[in-house]
């Protein structure tokens, strides 16, 4: 079919890859920074662009036959009539907006009110929290919107020209916090009560479907989120998970419909394909390592696995609930973490460097056992993140876990989907791929891990976790 592109623009780069568009195979990569320092709030859309176009540099895109967008998700970029930036894009956990956050689930009468209407509970990384801390501290600019779009919303706009239709797709719809995974529909009501009055919203179209052509006759197609994109990539499908290792971790799993969470503990957000991607969040990850290696006097993470080895699972008796900055998952926002067990024989270094390990990983098998709880099928987890690389992680994990646990090789999946989203729109457009079934393209080359014999082993260390978890905050998971 030829070769395709996908460009993936991270909160910090642009990296694009051009892919066989039968095979999936990466033929040349590109990469630039985008020309911002750190990480700040706000950012001018316009840099975006400027990478974008030197990732694109040498004649990286020539005999490109369509081009697949991934951004950031949680960008909001708010435009006045004309179609022109009314302030920058507002990105990333902007702390600055949690009071709003608070603001709009009282406004509308609590969390399970908006689990029903959108299938998640606002926090300050979202848009529809922005648009309303926005409305609350620079009215003018609030006034002057008239059209919301996301970070790849406006990439895809861009790269077609400004045309007067503007797109977006159903999974990064999903994390607007006013469009419902479960109904497919916008909640218009939902942007008026956070921005103070309707504005424009782009028009959601199907996986397969292009966004348009540009003059050149260069394919766009739909384009999603970073994390829609990512999943994508790996080729994740019904029984699969995702667990992602940063300071906070996640756990995705594809399912055939979206779940209503009145707790609010999943995240009901929709796929790039046209199924549903229910995303339990953690707030303690490798942050859990981190400390433990400081505490330890340890120069580095692998330091900390390499002692973790010197111990047994169970760590004889130490358990670490790992709710070092209080915890979302289960919902204990005000906590601390919790080290218990303590006897003589367990107060050595490599017994803590242990239960720090095994307490990341119980806390994030409870994340998966919430999906579990709701009837996701879970027979594989992909671990993500530079700590999967860690040998006491991928000794802890299939069992934990109680599942095979795969570890890919490193690459920018969310790119790689973002390029597979562009051969399954040019393949629709030829006629020659269903709308309903993307290209089969060759999955992640990675390490295996099975739980075996371990399994019954793992099972009683995450039981002895449990019974701490449950003796000290009961009823937490109710």
């Amino acid at each position: 079919m030829g070769i395709v592109a996908g460009l993936d623009s991270s909160p910090e780069f642009t990296r694009i890859v051009v892919c066989d568009a039968d095979t999936g195979a990466v033929l040349k990569q590109g990469y630039a920074p985008h020309p911002v320092e750190g990480r700040p709030s706000d950012v001018d859309p316009q840099a975006w662009l400027l990478s974008l176009g030197e990732a694109a540099g040498g004649g990286l895109l020539e005999g490109v036959q369509a081009i697949g967008v991934s951004s950031q998700q949680n960008a909001v970029v708010p435009l006045d009539a004309q179609g022109n930036t009314v302030r920058p894009a507002m990105v990333g956990g902007d702390k600055r907006a949690q009071v709003a956050a608070a603001d709009l689930v009282d406004a509308l009468g609590g969390r399970e009110a908006w689990a029903q209407a959108v299938g998640c509970v606002p926090q300050a990384a979202q848009p529809v929290t922005k648009l309303r801390w926005l409305n609350k501290t620079e009215p003018d600019a609030a006034l002057r919107t008239a059209v919301l779009l996301q970070a790849h919303d406006w990439l895809v706009w861009q790269l077609l020209g400004r045309p007067v239709r503007r797109t977006t797709d159903r999974g990064g719809a999903s994390g607007t916090g006013y469009w419902s995974a479960a109904t497919g529909a916008y909640r218009a009501d939902l942007v008026e009560l956070a921005l103070g009055h309707q504005a424009m919203l782009p028009e959601v179209i199907g996986p397969a479907d292009a966004a348009g052509t540009t003059p050149e006759g260069l394919l766009i197609s739909a384009g999603t989120g970073e994390t829609m994109a990512a999943a994508f990539g790996l080729g994740i499908g019904l029984g699969d998970a995702v667990v992602s290792l940063g300071a906070s971790g996640s756990v995705m799993a594809v399912h055939h419909e979206a779940l209503v969470d009145n707790t609010g503990m999943i995240t009901s957000l929709a796929d790039a394909t046209g199924m549903h991607l229910p995303v339990v969040t953690t707030l303690n990850a490798v942050r859990t390592l981190r400390g433990a290696a400081e505490m330890l006097g340890l120069g580095d993470l692998e330091s900390l696995s390499d002692l973790a080895m010197k111990s047994t699972p169970g760590a004889h008796g130490l358990v670490l609930l790992p709710y070092l900055e209080g915890e979302r998952t289960p919902n204990l926002p005000h906590t601390a973490g919790t080290l218990s067990g303590l006897r003589r024989e367990s107060m050595k270094p490599e017994h803590l460097a242990r239960a720090a390990f095994e307490g990341m990983l119980c806390g994030l098998a409870d994340a998966l056992d919430v999906l579990r709880g709701r009837g996701v099928e879970v027979r594989r987890v992909f671990l993500l993140g530079a700590a999967a690389e860690l040998s006491a992680v991928q000794a802890a994990a299939p069992a934990l876990f109680g599942a095979q646990v795969v570890v890919p090789q490193p690459a920018d999946y969310a790119a790689i989907g973002a390029a597979r989203q562009a051969a399954w729109a040019l393949g629709v457009s030829r006629g020659t791929l269903d709308p309903r079934t993307p290209p089969m393209w060759q999955g992640p080359a990675g390490q295996v891990l099975e739980p075996g014999e371990e399994l019954a082993v793992g099972q009683a260390v995450r039981q002895q976790y449990v019974s701490v978890r449950e003796q000290t905050y009961p009823g937490a998971f109710r």
